[in-house]
């Protein structure tokens, strides 16, 4: 194996990594947790009103 398979072999597993990570992101199962972790910075902020 030489040094251009090799290279050819990261880019080909970076890719695919790079596609699984984006597929993961945007699936319809992980909305509910990621719009739940965007609103906490604001969380804090609501419930130092209310007191």
């Amino acid at each position: 194996m030489d040094v251009d398979a090799l290279r050819i072999a990261v880019t080909l597993l970076s890719f695919v990594a790079f596609i699984g990570i984006w597929v993961w992101a945007w699936s319809r199962k992980n909305k509910s947790r990621f719009d739940e972790a965007a609103n906490l910075p604001f969380v804090d902020q609501e419930q130092g009103a209310k007191s």
